[in-house]
């Protein structure tokens, strides 16, 4: 095999003229094949179709011959009955005149076996040579068509009652076809029938005339098939028989000729060409097929000859292409050659440059001149490259010396770091992605007990995390792998964590990623609450005792000033019921504070249950409403319901929502200038819903907007105006958060601030509506 591959590789081309000319041949060779097969295909579908339809048209011709000549016979049996009508009444005591005519009609058309007449009994009277006189026909299909009034032509069939009066030429059985046509005078009398047998002999004639001829030049075969698909006429081993072939269906079902490939009984196969005959004139036609057959071996030598012809022109014309594509190709390459043999030339140092081809075609121009422009570049290249070696040593100490010196920048910036962490008073602990401590100062020691020692490279949340946090923990650091985020990143937030002995611990802690180069971790940094933990639940603690301590003697105090206030005491002085007046009015305002920061406790401590019930919201707004317009009098101010969906519902706390809406609707009526409105509305808004209290006061200050629902926070007007506790809209917050809303604020246009409150609806709510979103 290795030396059949050797012998073979001395053929293999050696250049690429080779190749471009063994490519040009190879595409020749398959392009000629490909265009002599598809041009042999056509021509010969073209050959074929032209032979089938010319044995198409034969058969057309021989079945008009057929028409023609069954038409004449037709027209004469006609005239003949036309001229014995007109000659009398019938045969009478002249009969052998009648007898005589009809022998000089038998004379004159060969083809007539037998002619007479017969009454209208069926009868017959007088014939041709006195043959059949006197026999009853009246059962013959002949005299029966004849009798209904118009002419009759019968289809091929066997002598009965002349097979043994006349000769039958060389043993075959006389075979006729019946021509009839009734009889009746001038005055329409009926004379009878005259009727004639045609004999098939004429058909005979038809086959020397018209079909042998063609049979002996074009080889083909001819055959005559009646109605029933009984061979009348054609080769002896199918005359007689009943055939049934796809071209006799064919051309029974179309009105044209044409041709079929088919097998026939003695398992050859044949292209038949077919057309049926449809009469001709009057004469009505007895549906007869013609069928003209050829073997495909014979119809197809001009397509095999066709074929032969397109194969050796193939070849020549491949064998034409592939030397012109040899041609070619050492033309197309001779440019390549030349190049190749310049830059040998420069290689061995006999030149700079490559020499200019002017007679070369664009691209190897191209080609030269960008090898021209590399050759220069490299040159260039190597004098940079002998000036660098001359100066490499000097480059590599200078770059020794930048090294040492950036090292051991980022030796005393890792000192620097190491310090401030030690003497930060927080904390510090580094995790790497794991969750394992990979740094630990002194504070921490501190905080948790642990040595560093002690630390590093132990699970951090084994180490100070309480056990119920673990799996949050391990949670926590899994999907800040997969991810690269982490909850508490960012931000400070308040932890709880497990000294060494034990004891848990409050602890402040900000987290946040350090990416390194492959060394990412996270720096974490924690400090100690307890003691403002305490402070707060004192304070808290402290608040609450003194808010219930005020609660009581407040509410007896503001009984009391209530009644006076109200003139429930008689002859009082004036200056007494203005300090009345005024004391009412500070105590009110104890007793809201006092509630505000009751409310503040129970919201912190976590003891604010919500009741929450799925109801319309409307009324609610309404209550809210009517029990702040004594309030808004009192400041002349009117409150207006802009808007209040009716039967639009949430699920939420009646009593607590009242308590935001009121509070809103309090500051409203505090920044409103005296006689504008406030006007308090519901909304669509989004896929929820939105209660908005809008005035026209001077708006929320920009220095004041972070901080206005933080606890006890009063902007300067506020303050100034010396109103409240500041704890209200801090209580509002809380409250529509933990309905799991959303309170927010807007400046309007024209001036003034819209506060809004947006709620969840109830299942049961009906979805919103486009017409009533929210304008605020």
């Amino acid at each position: 095999m290795s030396r059949l591959f050797q012998r073979l590789n001395r053929f293999r081309p050696r250049g690429l003229a080779g190749y471009m000319g063994l490519a040009f041949s190879t595409l020749a060779i398959a392009l000629t094949v490909v265009v002599v097969e598809v041009v042999e295909r056509e021509a010969g579908r073209h050959v074929e179709r032209s032979i089938g339809h010319g044995l198409g048209e034969l058969a057309l011709q021989a079945s008009d011959k057929l028409d023609r000549g069954m038409f004449e016979r037709y027209r004469e049996v006609g005239l003949v009955a036309r001229r014995f009508a007109l000659a009398g009444p019938g045969p009478g005591p002249g009969r052998a005149e009648w007898r005589q005519m009809l022998d000089d009609v038998r004379a004159t058309y060969s083809y007539y076996s037998w002619i007479g007449l017969a009454d209208p009994q069926g009868k017959v009277v007088v014939s041709a040579g006195g043959l059949l006189e006197g026999a009853d026909v009246s059962s013959r299909p002949w005299f029966r068509e004849a009798r209904k009034g118009g002419g009759h032509v019968g289809d091929v069939h066997e002598a009965l009652l002349l097979s043994r009066l006349l000769p039958q030429p060389g043993g075959e059985p006389l075979r006729f076809v019946d021509v009839a046509f009734p009889l009746r005078d001038r005055a329409g009398k009926d004379l009878g029938v005259l009727g004639a047998h045609l004999s098939w002999q004429w058909a005979r004639d038809v086959e020397r005339s018209i079909i042998e001829p063609l049979e002996a030049e074009r080889q083909v075969q001819a055959l005559i098939v009646g109605r029933n698909g009984t061979v009348l006429l054609g080769p002896p081993d199918l005359q007689g028989r009943r055939i049934d072939l796809a071209s006799l269906r064919a051309a029974r079902a179309g009105d044209r000729p044409g041709y079929a490939i088919e097998k026939w009984a003695d398992g050859k196969t044949y292209m038949t060409g077919y057309s049926t005959s449809k009469g001709y004139a009057d004469y009505p036609g007895l549906g007869w097929t013609v069928l003209v057959r050829q073997d495909v071996d014979t119809a197809f030598v001009p397509v095999k000859r066709l074929r032969s012809y397109g194969l050796w022109s193939g070849i020549a014309l491949a064998l034409l292409f592939s030397v012109a594509g040899v041609f070619v190709a050492r033309w197309i390459t001779r440019p390549l050659v030349q190049l190749g043999e310049e830059a040998a030339r420069i290689r061995d140092g006999e030149g700079a440059a490559l020499a200019p081809q002017a007679r070369a075609y664009d691209e190897v121009q191209v080609l030269a001149g960008t090898l021209n422009a590399l050759v220069v570049g490299l040159q260039r290249r190597q004098g940079q490259l002998e000036e660098l070696n001359a100066t490499l040593e000097q480059r590599v100490q200078e770059r020794t010396r930048a090294l040492a010196e950036a090292l051991s920048a980022v030796r005393q910036s890792g000192q620097r770091i190491h310090a401030i962490i030690e003497s930060a008073q927080d904390a510090f602990i580094g995790v790497d992605l794991r969750g394992r401590v990979i740094d630990w100062n002194s504070q921490a020691e501190q905080m948790f007990g642990w040595a560093r020692d002690e630390a590093v490279g132990r699970s951090l949340g084994a180490l100070v995390l309480p056990e119920r946090f673990l799996a949050s923990f391990d949670k926590a650091i899994r999907v800040a792998n997969e991810t690269g985020r982490l909850e508490v990143l960012e931000r400070r937030v308040e932890r709880i964590v497990r000294k060494r002995d034990g004891t848990e611990l409050p602890v402040e802690m900000t987290a946040k990623l350090v990416v390194g180069s492959g060394a990412d971790f996270f720096s974490i940094f924690l400090r100690d609450i307890s003691l403002r933990k305490k402070v707060e639940q004192m304070k808290n603690e402290l608040v609450a005792t003194v808010s219930h301590e005020l609660r009581t003697p407040l509410t007896s105090m503001r009984a009391s000033l209530s009644l006076l206030d109200s003139g429930a005491v008689e002859d009082v002085p004036a200056d007494a019921k203005e300090l009345i007046g005024i004391a009412h009015r500070h105590c009110e305002r104890l007793v809201r504070m006092v509630n505000d920061m009751l409310d503040v406790e129970k919201v912190e401590s976590g003891q604010v249950h919500l009741v929450r019930v799925d109801q319309e919201v409307a009324p609610v707004l309404r209550e809210a409403v009517a029990a702040m317009q004594g309030h808004a009098q009192q400041a002349g101010v009117r409150i207006v319901c802009a808007g209040t969906l009716p039967g639009v519902r949430a699920e939420v706390d009646g009593d607590r929502l009242t308590q935001v809406i009121t509070n809103l609707l309090s500051n409203a009526i505090k920044f409103a200038p005296p006689g504008s409105a406030v006007e308090a509305a519901l909304a669509w808004h989004g896929e929820g819903l939105r209660i908005g209290v809008l005035d026209r006061g001077p708006g929320v200050p920009a220095a004041f907007r972070g901080r206005i629902f933080q606890r006890f926070a009063q902007s300067e007007t506020e303050a100034s105006r010396r109103q409240g506790s500041g704890l209200g809209l801090s209580i509002s917050k809380n409250i529509v958060e933990a309905h799991g809303g959303r309170i927010g604020f807007s400046d309007r246009e024209g001036g003034g601030t819209a506060f809004y409150v947006d709620l969840p609806l109830a299942a049961t709510a009906p979805p919103p509506r486009a017409d009533l979103a929210g304008a605020y």
